[in-house]
């Protein structure tokens, strides 16, 4: 398998301009469901498995479940600023830096249920918000870019499953 595929093995997010409610919606139940299919997929893996990166230099399978607890953690905070603040300017995070602190040696389980209760909370909020809400923006301090909340929905249902892909690389499905 190429660098490419093992990087993004479900192809790279592009944003659209628009998203219609039922693309929304068809996001929101990928964030839903992801919980689930993320426990299905880390329960099959070995322990020896867990510390397999999914590619040469790339993150462990258990680092990439407690790196999707964060990264989610940070998104759904970031809906709760964009929606209580006047495009706010967000707090950025070094990913690669909070895949080294000591809890992503931990069991993967930790994760799985922050992003299983985590996940239960955003999507009422998800399922609350009214078209005019998805218009919000925040500012990424690092780009100075407006992120729509829309297409923050989109592109987190697309970062569950890619993280998904990354762990069936090492479950060899």
């Amino acid at each position: 398998m190429n660098d490419e595929l093992l990087r993004y093995p479900i192809g790279r997010f592009t944003p659209q301009e628009q998203y219609t409610p039922e693309a929304i919606e068809e996001c929101i139940q990928r964030i839903a469901s992801l919980p689930l299919r993320m426990a299905g997929l880390a329960g099959s893996l070995s322990g020896q498995q867990l510390d397999t990166p999914y590619r040469e230099g790339g993150w462990t399978a258990r680092q990439v479940i407690h790196h999707v607890a964060d990264s989610h953690s940070n998104a759904y905070i970031r809906f709760k600023w964009t929606l209580t603040e006047d495009r706010p300017t967000i707090k950025a995070y070094d990913e690669k830096a909070w895949a080294e602190t000591p809890e992503t040696s931990a069991h993967p389980q930790v994760s799985i249920d922050l992003i299983t209760a985590l996940h239960a909370k955003w999507v009422v909020l998800l399922k609350s918000l009214k078209p005019e809400d998805l218009t919000r923006a925040y500012i990424h301090p690092d780009t100075q870019k407006a992120n729509r909340l829309d297409r923050v929905v989109a592109l987190y249902a697309w970062h569950g499953d890619h993280h998904l892909g990354h762990l069936k690389i090492v479950a060899g499905k």
